[in-house]
């Protein structure tokens, strides 16, 4: 190949290439990269598995929540009833089945009416400052101090039977003031930013600069604010069903530990109690694992983290955070091309690069160490 030629090449291969058109698929798929993790891989799947029983309740359970079967009472898991029966004879498996829907959505929709209020209020006062964002600033502060559950409770107990919007709404008042909070701080930090000044510079209305410049640079914070709304909603509503302040028509998980600790089911008829405990405890780690993911994502610190460990397991090196890889160093001394703790003569230098100990950080030293160093 003559000399020309080569330049030719180096100089295609050296020119920059067009930046690539980013279709539907992409676009998609970069705004929600914040679940892409392990996490929040498995918190959805949980949480998905959830939903579909939520949906389809009606043709999974085995029978109605209040269909009653005198002939097995207090009845163990059986063939006929997979996680036995209560006091009258009413199949517990069906009662969670039909109680999943309840708690889904009193969860989801407190946090979405929750997430809401938390974003008009925490935005707007981030952005606007002055006396304005103060006064907001006062409202969160107002509803960060009042204690939840008795204002709940109280609320709850007006009504003879509420609804589920009706204690989502309930549950929503109580839960949006952290949300609202966080969102103020990053958006104080996010008005000074040069975007945010450009678009100031040009005449942008307030609306579009809130809605298309700073809403999408806090989409993950507003989904960790959901996630944990939803979180506080659900215990909320089983902690109101146990103990009694949610008519048992409004059957939940929360409502078949109230029937269980009412009747003396505790500790003999674990069939009773058990499975909803569970319930409430895996929905809890899903959600708990879906923000995770979502601060790993936030917080650049843990991503840059999380991104090392999975490229390290790519190549084959486990190493936890605890230790350092380094590469061990022979004595001082000694020959390399001797035996013992040197490396072996047919090591090439590659293997030799490659070659990684974990060796753990070493302690600080104390005043009273007179250990030579």
């Amino acid at each position: 190949m003559t000399q020309p030629e080569t330049a030719v090449i180096a100089a295609v291969d050296t020119a920059p290439r067009p930046p690539r058109k980013q279709n539907f698929a992409t676009k998609f798929g970069q705004a929600f990269s914040m679940f892409r993790n392990g996490k929040s891989i498995a918190g959805l799947c949980i949480l998905g598995f959830f939903v579909l029983v939520a949906i389809f309740g009606d043709l999974l359970a085995p029978y109605g929540p209040l269909d009653k079967d005198f002939t097995a009472l207090r009845q163990g898991p059986s063939a006929t009833h997979w996680l036995g029966t209560t006091h009258m004879g009413e199949d517990v498996l069906s009662q969670l089945i039909y109680g999943t829907r309840g708690v889904l959505v009193v969860g989801f929709a407190a946090g979405i009416i929750a997430t809401l209020i938390a974003v008009i209020i925490g935005v707007t006062a981030g952005y606007i400052g002055g006396w304005k964002s103060e006064g907001l600033s006062a409202v969160t502060n107002v509803f960060l101090v009042i204690p939840a559950l008795p204002l709940m409770i109280i609320v709850a107990s007006q009504y003879e039977n509420p609804s589920l919007l009706l204690i989502a709404g309930v549950l929503a008042l109580t839960g949006w003031a952290w949300g609202s909070r966080v969102l103020r701080a990053q958006t104080m930090s996010l008005r000074n930013r040069d975007f945010v000044q450009a678009a100031r510079a040009n005449g942008e209305p307030l609306y579009r600069i809130i809605a298309v410049e700073m809403l999408p640079n806090l989409i993950a914070i507003i989904a960790s604010s959901f996630v944990g709304t939803v979180t506080a909603a659900v215990l909320g509503l089983t902690t109101l069903a146990f103990i009694g302040v949610i008519p048992i028509t409004n059957l939940n998980w929360g409502t078949i530990l109230f029937w269980a600790q009412q009747n003396g089911a505790f500790p003999d008829f674990w069939w009773w109690y058990v499975p909803a405990g569970l319930c409430i405890a895996l929905l809890g780690m899903a959600l708990s694992l879906i923000n995770f993911g979502i601060d790993e994502y936030v917080n650049p610190r843990l991503r840059s983290a999380g991104e090392r460990a999975r490229e390290m397991r790519k190549k084959g090196i486990k190493v936890s955070s605890s230790v350092t890889a380094v590469r061990t160093a022979p004595p001082s001394g000694s020959d390399p091309g001797s035996g013992g703790a040197s490396a072996p003569k047919h090591a090439s230098p590659a293997a030799d690069a490659d070659a990684v100990t974990p060796v753990a950080p070493p302690a600080p030293a104390s005043p009273d160490d007179t250990t030579a160093r």
